[in-house]
């Protein structure tokens, strides 16, 4: 199990009543058919018919116990089928209930014992995703050729959906994976980590061996079958590794010469990238991208921003593809530090959004990346929170992604000293390097390493769906200010223009004020694109 580092003492959410299923929390709840055991290895063997969409095989568990047990929760789709579960040589009886399968062992297991190992034998169709990588599951395309297309992508669904395992981001396997995936010749078959060796198995399919050192997320263990070509390097001691369709050799070579400045920048500031041992990749997929680790999903044509377009309005976008650079940096924020619970998918999504200007401001300057973050404004809906909710499989609001990264940015302008603050990032990346974490372990992170107290500050952009809101009146050449939001201990400073100076101030709750000289109402504004907040004039 990657190394789980939680905090409790500082994190409260409120958020509204809802109504979840037994379904919910058979998903996404840790009841102690789940907790009693650890995760080691998976050893998956496969054989991918695309004509068919179906697939059959096995998955080799490795596991340890960490509470005495005679009964275990794995998980695969219902709409699949259990062929059988071996272990010590016998048939396990097992039971379904939606999608979780309870495992009824002949006798206690203990931790007395290091390891324990099962095969689970399983086929069937899964469930084709209707537009991925939204909606979860297989997807089955055609190249210009004619041939088979073929990806995963599962993030929502969870792994489950095509292999059985424990499906809960709370474990990972210490040791890794490996794939064994038989496919049609001529098509390569790809998934993540290193390929070990290719083997004829008849004449009309090759079995594809691959191996993954590092403990690795569920969902973000994948497969592609395709027309594929090869091509990479060695950059600075990192193997880097392409598989793009035959057809598109000469587009990639142009459009990934983008990995290089990438890297630069991602490992000057967040740290080394997390997975050398099993190599960096770009894989082209049949749909628009997902983090794969070790073995990043891409489908963005090949173009600048995001499918040729601007997500921020600002032209800035249009600056880096937008699939290459937001997917990888999920290498170091989901892949290497990984959220506990998938209510605190900000921790993914948040970082790796904000990654985004961190490039930019790499590649480009400060101000470039200022306004591509600003413009992401229009996208932010305030609809709900961004936490969701706990132990059912919940995410919360899709702003996770851009209010997380204005959010982020809101505590770089807090901090006020950058080379300050890039220490910090590193620093926060390295700490929980390969180690799955919760929000009150970020919260009590950032308190310290600032120095500030930001659980308020936390609690109202991720707990709360409103933005706070800076009220201000100026009287008798007396500038007031106060904030207006939920959480009572909130304590964001906010910036003032007065006569085209900033001038910093310290709002509370309550009135507090400023006198000025010779000012005119006309000659004060607030600054709007360093803390993300709302401002209203009195």
């Amino acid at each position: 199990m990657k190394k789980l580092a939680v905090l409790f003492s500082f994190f409260f959410i409120t958020t509204q009543a809802q109504q979840f299923s037994r379904k919910d929390s058979i998903k996404g709840g840790l009841p102690i058919e789940r907790k009693c055991f650890d995760v080691k290895k998976y050893e998956l063997e496969l054989q991918v018919d695309p004509e068919q969409q179906n697939i059959k095989g096995s998955n080799t568990i490795r596991f340890s116990v960490l509470y005495e047990t005679s009964r275990i929760q794995l998980d695969l789709f219902a709409n699949m089928v259990v062929d059988s579960i071996v272990y010590d040589k016998q048939k396990l009886k097992y039971t379904r209930e939606y999608d979780a399968v309870y495992l009824d062992f002949p006798s206690e297991l203990t931790n007395a014992i290091p390891e324990y190992s099962l095969r689970f034998y399983y086929h069937g169709k899964p469930k084709v995703a209707a537009n991925a990588p939204w909606d979860g599951g297989f997807v089955y395309s055609k190249d210009s050729n004619g041939k088979p297309f073929v990806g995963v992508a599962v993030q929502g669904e969870g792994a489950s959906l095509w292999f059985p395992c424990k499906d809960s981001q709370s474990d990972e396997p210490d040791q890794g994976v490996t794939l064994k995936i038989t496919a049609p010749t001529p098509l390569m078959a790809i998934s993540n980590g290193r390929m070990i060796s290719k083997i004829p198995v008849s004449k009309t399919a090759m079995q594809w061996n691959w191996e993954v050192k590092n403990p690795i997320n569920a969902y973000d263990i994948t497969l592609y079958v395709g027309d594929y070509i090869h091509f990479g390097e060695n950059y600075n001691g990192l193997d880097l590794d392409y598989y793009v369709l035959r057809e598109n050799e000469a587009l990639a070579k142009t459009q990934f010469a983008e990995v290089k400045p990438m890297l630069d920048c991602f490992q000057g500031k967040f740290g080394a990238y997390p997975f050398a041992s099993d190599s960096y990749k770009l894989v082209e997929a049949p749909y628009l991208g997902m983090e794969h680790q070790s073995a990043v999903a891409y489908g963005n044509h090949f173009k600048k921003g995001y499918l040729g377009t601007d997500l921020s309005g600002t032209g800035k976008g249009m600056l880096f593809d937008f699939i290459l650079v937001h997917e990888s940096a999920h290498e170091w924020f989901g892949n290497s530090i990984t959220a506990k619970d998938v209510a605190d998918m900000w921790i993914h999504e948040g970082f790796a959004c904000y990654a985004e200007s961190v490039y930019l401001e790499c590649t480009q300057d400060k101000a470039t990346a200022l306004t591509y973050l600003n413009g992401l404004k229009k996208n932010v809906k305030n609809d709900r929170p961004i936490l969701g909710h706990y132990g059912v499989h919940q995410e919360g609001s899709g702003d996770m992604y851009y209010k997380g990264a204005l959010f982020l940015n809101t505590i770089r302008s807090y901090v006020n000293n950058d080379e300050r603050w890039w220490q910090i990032i590193k620093n926060y990346s390295t700490t929980y390097a390969h180690q799955i974490i919760d929000t009150p372990t970020v919260i009590r992170f950032f308190s310290e390493q600032t120095g500030l107290e930001l659980t308020a500050v936390f609690n109202q952009y991720l707990a709360q769906k409103e933005l706070p809101i800076l009220e201000w009146k100026y009287t008798n050449n007396v500038l007031s200010y106060r904030w207006n939001c939920a959480e009572k201990n909130f304590n964001l400073p906010a910036t003032f223009i007065i006569k085209g100076k900033e001038t910093r101030v310290f709002p509370e709750k309550g009135w507090k004020s400023t006198p000025l000289k010779e000012i005119l109402k006309k000659d004060i504004g607030v600054k709007n694109t360093d803390f993300y907040m709302l401002s209203k004039g009195l």
